[in-house]
């Protein structure tokens, strides 16, 4: 099967022309119901840009690192890097002043990590010159690593460092905070501390302090953030901490990608894009005694794609709009698949957004899959706790396809606890 969300430029047809004319009257089939928190997401204050990237950004990913640097006031910016997060602060933070300056900003290194060799670490977060250094950038920059080393350096047991101060000012004043895997962790006001095991975290491991954490809260907004999400299949543990923690909107950034916020305003970037995941009209079951979701809202939006969180709209990229709408409701939908597949794995490498594209240019009115501990292992308390994943479609299902690439907004999402018999199969024996 080829790769079905690689990037391809979109081919114009009647079919295309059409669609742009009729974008306006679809605003309200692709509008998802305005949030309840809309108001106090419209009236929060003017400041600055977040751009949260979702990890291995590649050094030649322009689109990112022109944008970084143009959301910091464009050539000659000063952007502060932060290698808090790194194993090797000195190697990760030369690497992006490298990059940095290739696109005209004049960035530099804050010594502020604890593994950053021959630095008081606790004299760095309160040394004048530093401060005033970071106060005078246009711009900040967290690196990838582990956004504990963030959260505990900058914002020890919940209170904000005179370093962490002088990075908000920047962002006050209308600077941009940007930040990759780790660095994007920390944006939302809550985070992903260490929490590698999508099915730990479906069964209900999520301890304060250990899997989750306070994030920096540049994202003000209730909307959260994870980061390597497709590759890593992290669907599995963003919508139980969504869920434990009352958050109703979640954006799942993919490698080599970003999303830029600024207020309301959502735009993806970059290779990928990320996964909108709404639960504002999601319900669960509690006597199921386990996780279990009905009704989230799934959608894909791709590079060039936007959303605004304050009026709920997603409005593709202008290339997808000028190429084909997949509309599963119009009376001339001709569905480019037919296999009606099984998913053993929902939370393997990009296996969400293949399935949600396989089902919406499809015949189906669902499709299901599994997500469960391939090998039980004696620490392992519920060995044979599992969970079905039902995506399906609802009355607001829509895409925009161009090429093999994919828009995909308002596909629905079930996830039930099922109970995983073992050995789930077993081999054929020949008969004597």
């Amino acid at each position: 099967m080829p790769d079905l969300l690689s990037p391809r430029l979109p081919r114009l047809s009647r079919r295309s022309l059409l669609s742009v004319l009729s974008v306006l009257s679809l605003a309200l089939a692709v509008a998802a119901p305005l949030p309840a928190a809309a108001a106090t997401v419209a009236a929060e204050p003017a400041r600055g840009t977040v751009i949260a990237i979702g990890g291995a950004l590649k050094a030649d990913n322009t689109a990112v690192w022109q944008r970084v640097v143009a959301a910091a006031g464009g050539p000659g910016s000063r952007i502060a890097v932060f290698a808090t997060a790194a194993a090797n602060p000195q190697r990760a933070a030369e690497q992006i002043v490298e990059v940095l300056a290739k696109h005209g900003a004049v960035a530099e290194l804050i010594p502020v990590a604890p593994k950053l060799a021959d630095v008081d670490i606790k004299a760095s977060l309160s040394d004048p010159a530093l401060i005033q250094k970071v106060q005078g950038a246009t711009g900040v920059y967290f690196s990838g690593g582990s956004q504990e080393y963030i959260v505990d350096t900058l914002q020890p047991g919940g209170e904000p460092t005179e370093m962490l101060k002088a990075i908000w000012s920047v962002y006050r004043r209308g600077g941009v905070v940007a930040g990759s895997s780790a660095g994007a962790a920390i944006m939302s006001r809550t985070m992903f501390r260490d929490a590698p095991d999508g099915i730990a975290v479906l069964q209900g491991r999520m301890r304060e302090g250990r899997e989750w954490d306070r994030g920096l809260g540049f994202i003000e907004s209730e909307v959260f953030v994870d980061q390597h999400f497709l590759k890593r299949g992290r669907i599995g543990r963003i919508l139980p901490l969504m869920q434990a923690r009352g958050l109703k909107l979640g954006l799942g950034v993919e490698e080599d990608s970003a999303v830029v916020m600024r207020g309301p305003e959502v735009e993806v970037i970059g290779a990928r894009g990320a996964l909108l995941v709404d639960l504002r009209e999601a319900r669960s079951n509690e006597a199921l005694g386990a996780f279990n979701l009905r009704n989230v809202r799934l959608s894909y939006l791709d590079h060039g794609d936007r959303h605004d969180l304050a009026t709920g709209i997603s409005t593709p990229s202008s290339q997808k709009l000028a190429g084909p709408q997949v509309n599963p409701r119009a009376a001339d939908f001709k569905p480019r698949f037919q296999a009606e597949p099984f998913f053993i794995d929902m939370l393997a490498d990009n296996v969400i957004v293949r399935a949600m594209t396989l089902l919406i240019d499809s015949p189906h009115a669902e499709l299901r899959g599994l997500a469960f501990r391939g090998r039980a292992s004696p620490q392992d308390p519920q060995p044979d706790l599992g969970f079905e994943f039902r995506l399906y479609k609802a009355a607001d299902s829509l895409a925009w396809s161009g090429g093999d690439d994919y828009t995909l907004l308002g596909l629905r999402l079930d996830v039930q606890p099922v109970k995983i018999t073992r050995p789930f199969y077993s081999p054929i024996t020949a008969t004597p």
